[in-house]
């Protein structure tokens, strides 16, 4: 057999779900059960029941997949992925800033670890932080982490004021606008569809700021033809399988996240296995973490 028959022999044999994030490698991506954005996996851990969930994605979306599904088995197969931008808000500097401003409503986008959830007031996703700032009551102040340019920009969205926290992805912030006004020369049909993660002037250049399902979703609807993608370039895989007919250009240079590249066909295949590494938290973490994502599904649906 090989690799992916031995995978599929084990998922049987373990009742296992495979999720992958939109930015693993393509055959990350071929081969689970499922594929999303951090909203669509996020409710998809929520609904699971499989007594085992191997989770193809950075560290901190494991955790949530264990906070949303506590009696399963999570194994993140390659613990080494972590994501930067997760590490730039660290619970000793929540505290702290709760400690200073307790009156201010704390908004976490899920880019978190599971340690600093478990201090803020809700969650939220680059698909619903629209939704979110906005059931927020708006005489309230409100601290929006650990990304900036995603506050900035669902704030300049809303015309609502807000404080950001000093954080970023750095993948989406290097991102340049001359970046795409150049891309945007070489394809002037094209449609650009941007991550709000970026910069400010870039989302301004952008005829959409989406998240990577509100990406493929505008792909599958639109009558264009022609598509310049502003994020990680993992997601060209799922958009090029999805719309065969249209073509995807990403910007040069092409935006790539190590971290969401790590995870390989032979680390899913020994993490099944040995069912290990294994994505482990206490039961405290696991309550008080739960409680902003739940308010944000509720929200969201």
């Amino acid at each position: 057999m090989d690799i992916c028959e031995d995978i599929a022999a084990l998922k049987r044999d373990l009742q296992a779900v495979i999720l992958a994030h939109n930015y693993t490698l393509p055959e990350i991506q071929d081969l689970a059960d499922f594929v999303g954005d951090s909203l669509e996996l996020a409710r998809n851990a929520a609904a699971c029941r499989a007594p085992v969930i191997v989770f193809c994605g950075v560290r901190f979306m494991a955790e949530t997949a264990k906070i949303l599904s506590p009696d399963s088995i999570v194994l993140h197969p390659n613990e080494f992925s972590g994501c930067p931008m997760a590490d730039m808000a660290s619970p000793e500097q929540i505290r702290k800033y709760k400690s200073e401003h307790p009156d201010t409503i704390l908004v976490a986008y899920v880019n978190t670890t599971a340690a600093c959830k478990a201090l803020v007031d809700i969650c939220c996703t680059s698909g619903n932080a629209e939704k979110i700032i906005s059931s927020l009551p708006a005489e309230r102040e409100i601290m929006f982490l650990p990304d900036a340019n995603l506050g900035r920009n669902v704030a300049h969205k809303l015309k609502r004021p807000m404080s950001f926290w000093a954080g970023c992805c750095p993948i989406h912030n290097r991102i340049q606008p001359e970046q795409l006004e150049q891309a945007k020369a070489a394809h002037p049909a094209a449609l650009v569809l941007a991550h709000p993660e970026c910069q400010p002037a870039v989302v301004a250049l952008a005829d959409h700021a989406l998240s990577t399902g509100g990406m493929l979703k505008i792909a599958r609807g639109s009558d264009a033809h022609e598509f310049i993608i502003c994020t990680e370039s993992g997601i060209i895989h799922r958009l090029q399988k999805e719309n065969p007919a249209k073509i995807f250009h990403t910007i040069a240079p092409e935006p790539v996240c190590p971290d969401m590249k790590k995870i390989t066909l032979q680390d899913v295949l020994s993490a099944m296995r040995n069912l290990a590494p294994r994505v482990e938290l206490s039961e405290e973490v696991i309550r008080l973490a739960r409680r902003p994502i739940d308010k944000m599904l509720a929200i969201q649906d």
